[in-house]
């Protein structure tokens, strides 16, 4: 028999109380000028392994998250984290692919997910935005986003289905451009990569992106607030690791995770 969703809502519950408890004894038992240490034992002993499917924008932060966690429950074997653009991990969840947590770059791609019953009750853990990125030093001299009309230069975005070329869709029809594309790609990633190597002008990414390296300048641009991303995660209902998964969420969405994601420049959800 499947456990119940009260049990695994008390799992979820013991492992955020992790640290917290006290040392045992009384307040007579103890020298009342030294420090009490919490324990390290309170929550429950996560087993076996966790498999995380997080959208490519994601990588730096939940690399960290992953670490971090799995320091926390060291009889936990997180798998090396599996991104890609939204769109992609959406279908391949769907079509049964073995993961625990799913991490999307936008609302609609979880809810095919959902629409699936492959999750339940996702909730939003960040936000983020656009930034218009040409290579180092901008030899096609970009300064805004009708410069990504020139037939002469070379445009690279992201495909249509995912989250990060719905929303330069959406950037780009509101400053009434259609841009000259000489490349969809299917994530964010690999647009910030032909960037980065000079093989295109310019690209919209996010602007979380664009702070992960050097080899790319940021050209402002109006609008972009305009155009935010809201990312949801779930835990799976055909995870095979259903508390670790559950925790594993409770930690993204708690205080360590958005010190986290806030530190690479993620917004609030």
């Amino acid at each position: 028999m499947p456990r119940s969703a009260l049990a695994r809502t008390a799992v979820v519950l013991a492992a955020l109380a992790l640290g917290l408890t006290g040392c045992a004894g009384t307040a007579a038992d103890q020298d009342p000028t030294s420090a009490v240490t919490p324990t390290q034992d309170a929550g429950p002993e996560l087993t076996g392994e966790l498999t995380v499917y997080a959208a490519a924008s994601l990588k730096g932060a939940f690399d960290e998250l992953a670490t971090d966690f799995e320091q926390q429950h060291p009889s936990l074997d997180v798998q090396p984290i599996t991104y890609d653009g939204s769109s992609t991990l959406a279908t391949q969840i769907i079509e049964g692919a073995p993961a625990d947590v799913f991490a999307s770059a936008d609302e609609k791609n979880m809810q095919k997910v959902v629409d699936a019953g492959l999750a339940s009750a996702p909730e939003l853990f960040a936000s983020n935005t656009l930034v218009l990125v040409v290579p180092a030093g901008n030899p096609g001299g970009v300064t805004g986003l009708d410069d990504l009309a020139d037939p002469d230069l070379t445009v690279v975005l992201c495909a249509a289905e995912v989250p990060c070329g719905a929303a330069s869709t959406t950037l780009l029809s509101n400053a009434g451009v259609t841009a000259s594309v000489d490349s969809y790609e299917q994530n964010v990633t690999a647009v910030l990569t032909k960037v980065a190597a000079g093989e295109a002008d310019a690209g919209l990414v996010y602007v979380t992106d664009a702070a992960t390296t050097d080899d790319v300048d940021t050209v402002e641009v109006d609008g972009t607030d305009a155009v935010v991303n809201h990312y949801p995660i779930a835990a799976l209902s055909g995870s095979s690791n259903a508390d670790a998964a559950d925790v594993f969420v409770a930690f993204v969405l708690g205080d360590d995770g958005r010190e986290v994601l806030a530190s690479f420049g993620f917004g609030a959800p």
